[in-house]
């Protein structure tokens, strides 16, 4: 615009030169010609050179543009003075006016509304010609002259105005690229796929996520496709099936025009696996995003293999089995049978505590690996937890043939294993059930193959045994024994009952010994021998034993001072740290003297932890309470435990007097534990005593301390021992005549 406009202007004073033959035409034309020439090339330069680069050099360009403005301008305004009053031309000023006002209608938007540039076309341009005008003397044109002093007001709000509007515009331009740059950045550093669709279903917008997981070289070639389009140029190139592009398409497009979002993951031939997820966006734009989730799938597959599989051994773990037992027995024929059998190793323990654990884990591992060969279709084998295996038959066509089947199974299983450099010799036991699958219940199932792995244990180990419905049976009776004990211990139903402790000396009571009681309010009295194991395996032993010596104490109160009363403490009381703070509890609450109690204790109480047991009997003695060992004689280290522990008594078991009175060396051997156990301080009671006999044999020859045993009548409530506290027995006499003949 520059350089046409100056070659107009030169040559439209060259014009009014050919009309007035006057030289300054010719010479206002050449520098109207040379100004904006050297002007354009000026601009041109500092283009071409990128000479603005802050802004600095941008207000140097400027000053130079204006500065050259000024120059054309005034010639401009030269030329329009010298035809209206230097040299007056019609046609000239017809001319110049022309010149000025089409200058003046362009300035504003050629100089993007520069205000100063503005401003120097009005002083240089403009203003000459409303001198020129008003100079010429006449009215009208004074008049006119006088108008354009308004114009030029004009011309500036213009300037201002468009200025205005162009900056805010390139603020605003600078703006959107900002965020289009944004834009553009974040959609092509997110870690999804992007694909945004029109209304038409055409791809408008796609990042280099999406174009990488579809094998595209540029997001831009994703452009203007549809999504089948897309999906099925992947399929073209074998990644994909066409069956599965077109069903993929199908669902996430309607997804999107139902406006609810979809979830579909698809798996490509090169083994990735791509999740899509297509949701309705605005202004009738959809949105599919993917994700390259193979490595999240390959997690949640290795994540769910170690949920079902053992570690150890690569089989199905408990849970796993029970889910695929469930899910074989709902298929297939109705009609037929289906196992179960356990399998544990007997004596499993006994190598992890002797050998160590990873020695322990190598005979598993071994166990499964002679198991493994039995799987098949029909037959599902898992490692069930520890030392126990399941093994599930889907299909048994009778008892016979599971048998012959189950005899192979233990037929592999014997034998040795090599683990470790160790030689183990591998023996189980396991249990059997036959179900038929209509009827079919897992958890039932498991419950009853278990009892018959009891009753195989029972019976000697290293054997299988088939289920019976006599085991149920007495399962069930034992469940309800359990609950009926729970709540007999929770409504104080148990009784106490004393069994005399009789002197050898004085033939009365020096003692005896509490003993619990359950009369069973529909089964009558039930046997010690079966409800203590009950509360044993149940826990809750400790709270019977909790109860007998808050009883005993409260009644010994009562007593004659030379009673005393036993107490039997289990070997689970003696892995509670309660046990202490619980005899002092009751001795506390009752009042009685501790010298009057004594605590009898098995061997077994002793084995499992020595120095916790020996600081608790430490304890114990320190409250005065005495302590005696129970059952003497049938364990494996007794006299270490005379050595080691702070006792006050012994009680030689029943078995000792089993026939004292015909065998001599039974006889040398119960008077040999008797002399040996005085010097240590310890005194000594024989129970089982239970014919004279008997008794006269102890009188005569062993001389214990203590008697005890049905001899002296059966166990008596706590009126009874009252009764006969200070009561001699009547075969006192026959005793002491038997001693003097």
């Amino acid at each position: 615009m520059l350089l046409t406009a100056g070659v107009c202007n030169g040559l439209i004073a060259i014009l009014v030169y050919g009309t007035t033959r006057h030289p300054i035409y010719l010479i206002l034309g050449a520098a109207l010609l040379v100004s904006s020439t050297y002007r354009y090339l000026t601009i041109r330069h500092v283009k071409k050179t990128n000479a603005i680069t802050d802004m600095a050099s941008a207000r140097r360009a400027e000053r130079a543009y204006i500065l050259g403005g000024i120059v054309q301008s005034a010639f401009m305004g030269a030329f329009a003075f010298t035809a209206i009053v230097l040299v007056p031309d019609v046609f000239g000023e017809l001319a110049a006016i022309a010149v000025i006002m089409a200058g003046a209608a362009t300035v504003v938007g050629r100089n993007y509304g520069s205000r100063p540039m503005v401003a120097v076309f009005g002083f240089t341009s403009v203003l000459p010609v409303a001198a020129a005008l008003m100079l010429k003397g006449e009215f009208n044109y004074f008049l006119l002259g006088l108008y354009i002093v308004p114009f030029m007001i004009i011309l500036m709000r213009m300037a201002a105005n468009v200025r205005g509007i162009l900056i805010s515009a390139i603020s605003e331009e600078l703006k959107t690229k900002d965020i289009a740059q944004r834009f553009d950045r974040a959609l092509n550093t997110m870690p999804h796929g992007l694909v945004m669709l029109d209304a038409e279903g055409k791809t408008v917008v796609a990042n280099m996520r999406a174009a990488e997981a579809l094998r595209f070289e540029d997001a831009s070639l994703l452009q203007r496709r549809t999504l089948k389009a897309l999906l099925l140029r992947v399929a073209a190139s074998g990644l994909l099936s066409t069956k599965d592009a077109s069903f993929a398409d199908a669902e996430l497009m309607k997804a999107i025009r139902d406006g609810r979002e979809r979830r579909l993951r698809l798996k490509l031939t090169d083994g990735r696996h791509l999740e899509f997820t297509a949701r309705a966006g605005r202004d009738e734009l959809g949105v599919i995003t993917f994700e390259d989730v193979t490595r999240r799938v390959e997690s949640d597959d290795k994540i769910r293999h170690m949920a079902r599989y053992d570690s150890l051994t690569g089989l199905p773990n408990r849970d796993y089995f029970n889910e695929l037992m469930i899910e074989a027995s709902e298929t297939g024929d109705r009609r037929r049978t289906i196992g179960l059998v356990i399998l544990d190793l007997d004596d499993f323990k006994t190598v992890n505590d002797t050998l160590g654990h990873p020695v322990g884990d190598g005979l598993i591992d071994a166990i499964a690996r002679k198991l493994k060969p039995f799987e098949s279709r029909d037959i599902v084998i898992s490692r069930f937890g520890g030392d126990e295996f399941a093994l599930y038959f889907d299909n048994v066509p009778d008892a016979d043939t599971f048998t012959e089947r189950m005899n192979v199974i233990f037929d592999t299983l014997t034998g040795d294993a090599h683990v470790a450099g160790h030689v183990l010799r591998i023996q189980a036991s396991g249990g059997a059930v036959l179900v038929p699958v209509h009827g079919a219940d897992v958890d039932g199932m498991v419950v009853k193959a278990d009892l018959a792995l009891y009753r195989a244990k029972e019976l000697g180990k290293a054997s299988w045994y088939l289920f019976e419905e006599e085991m149920d049976q007495a399962f069930r009776r034992k469940q309800r024994l359990k609950i009926d004990l729970r709540a007999a211990i929770e409504d104080k139903a148990l009784r106490v009952v004393y069994q005399p402790i009789v002197s050898m000396e004085t033939m009365q009571i020096a003692g005896c010994e509490a003993l619990c009681r359950w009369d069973h309010p529909e089964l009558g009295a039930i046997s010690p021998a079966i409800f203590i194991p009950l509360a044993e395996e149940m826990g809750i032993v400790s709270r019977i034993s909790e109860l007998v010596l808050d009883t005993a104490c409260r009644q010994c109160v009562l007593w004659p001072e030379h009673i005393g009363v036993s107490v039997n403490l289990s070997a689970k009381d003696f892995r509670s740290g309660d046990i202490v703070a619980t005899i002092e509890r009751a001795l506390g609450d009752s009042g009685l003297c501790a010298r009057r109690l004594e605590l009898e204790v098995t061997e077994t109480a002793l084995l499992d932890d020595k120095a916790m047991t020996r600081r608790y009997i430490e304890d114990m003695k320190r409250m005065g309470v005495r302590i005696a060992l129970d059952d003497f004689g049938t364990g494996y280290s007794s006299l270490s435990y005379l050595h080691n522990l702070p006792l006050d008594k012994i009680k030689i078991d029943r078995s000792f007097l089993m026939d004292v009175t015909q065998n001599r060396r039974a006889l040398d051997l119960l008077r040999g534990i008797v002399d040996m156990s005085r010097p240590l301080g310890l005194a000594v009671t024989i129970e089982g005593v239970e014919t004279f006999e008997q008794l006269k044999t102890l009188a005569e020859h062993v001389r214990p301390d203590l008697l005890q045993g049905f001899l002296f009548g059966a166990p008596l409530t706590a009126s009874g021992i009252d009764a006969l506290a200070h009561t001699t027995w009547p075969f006192a006499k026959d005793l002491k005549a038997s001693r003097r003949s």
